[in-house]
């Protein structure tokens, strides 16, 4: 059964809503997906065929791009590998590292290697590049990958022109969105409907007072958006590393103090606004004298998500209005207790300046 076959199956059990948009895609995988399919001839005066192209799929959140790459990771056979973008990378930078230290000159070249003996498909989730030391590896990066026959399949909420908009030194950049217009098509699922809010409709954004209830609430919001799974997500932000506890197909989860009890600042924050669409905080304590670095922190994190338009599912000791009662820039918290309302809105966040 190839991968229309199955998406028409799966509409006719009532497992997925037939959309245009998706099935127009659906052409574009099942190429790549029946190419792999064919077995490679090998011996000594066979060439290889040339490898399919790729496939760069854009739009904005919820359009349903996660779950064609699941229908795609999911059928497209050995030699094919799923994993987020920014986890790839954080493997690039410990293999080069590591390549490093046993004195190698190039240490993209047996990271890239490895990959190649490896892997015949690399299917990203989120491809977007926000640190300037990914931006300065992933030209060389992909050209090996290329050059040795891996094939790349990505989802992004940018278009190839806009990765790494307006990053240090991006005219440096430039050659690696060439390349991946040359080996990649590039494809918009441009699709009127937001699912992820379609799940969200309705449903209650702010708990409080934090409990037992609250908390099996917010479990049963995590396993509807992402089925259970989650795993740690590091960003790289300006050579450090950030990491997210729990993450899984655009939704990241964490608790207050992993986010705004470390030294964390506005760059770590709008990276992380950057690369999730729904944000899972637990445990917002009441802030005020005691916890005042914690608290800058919050208004810091809450000020990125609401310009991101970051949908946020929350549990707090208080209501918005409540949280932050004494001690400095209570007048200033008034305008975060705002937004906090606000980001509870049922569809916030719909409307995102993410697709560009």
């Amino acid at each position: 059964m190839d991968l229309i076959e199955l998406y028409d199956t799966k509409v006719a059990a009532g497992q997925l809503n037939a959309d245009p948009a998706q099935q127009a895609v659906l052409p574009e995988l099942e190429r790549i997906r029946a190419a792999l399919a064919q077995p490679v001839k090998k011996g000594l005066f066979r060439k290889p065929p040339a490898p399919p192209k790729g496939l760069y799929l854009w739009g904005g959140v919820g359009r349903g791009k996660s779950m064609l790459m699941d229908l795609f990771a999911d059928h497209v056979g050995a030699g094919s590998r799923r994993v987020h973008f920014h986890a790839f990378m954080q493997e690039v930078h410990q293999g080069m590292h590591e390549a490093r230290k046993r004195g190698v000159d190039d240490a993209i070249v047996p990271v890239a290697d490895a990959v190649i003996a490896k892997v015949r498909c690399l299917a990203f989730d989120e491809m977007q590049i926000t640190d300037i030391t990914d931006a300065m590896i992933v030209g060389r990066l992909f050209e090996k990958l290329f050059e040795g026959g891996v094939v790349v399949v990505t989802t992004s909420n940018r278009v190839p022109d806009d990765l790494y908009k307006d990053g240090l030194n991006r005219q440096l950049f430039l050659p690696f969105i060439d390349l991946l217009k040359d080996r990649m098509v590039v494809m918009e699922l441009a699709s009127p409907k937001d699912y992820r809010q379609d799940r969200l409709a309705g449903a209650q954004a702010y708990f409080t007072p934090i409990n037992a209830q609250a908390r099996g609430q917010i479990d049963a919001i995590w396993d509807q958006m992402t089925g259970g799974q989650g795993a740690p997500l590091v960003l790289r932000v300006k050579g450090r590393d950030v990491e997210i506890p729990a993450f899984h197909n655009g939704v990241a989860r964490a608790a207050f103090y992993d986010l705004c009890g470390r030294p964390l600042g506005p760059a770590d924050y709008l990276a992380l606004a950057d690369a999730v669409r729904v944000l899972i905080l637990e445990n917002i304590p009441c802030l005020g004298r005691s916890n005042f670095n914690e608290a800058k922190r919050f208004v810091t994190l809450i000020d990125a998500l609401y310009e991101a338009r970051v949908r946020l599912i929350a549990s707090a000791e208080a209501t918005p209005e409540m949280l932050y009662l004494e001690g400095e820039g209570t007048f200033e918290f008034e305008r975060t207790a705002s937004r906090l309302r606000e980001m509870q809105a049922d569809g916030w966040g719909g409307q995102t300046n993410k697709a560009r």
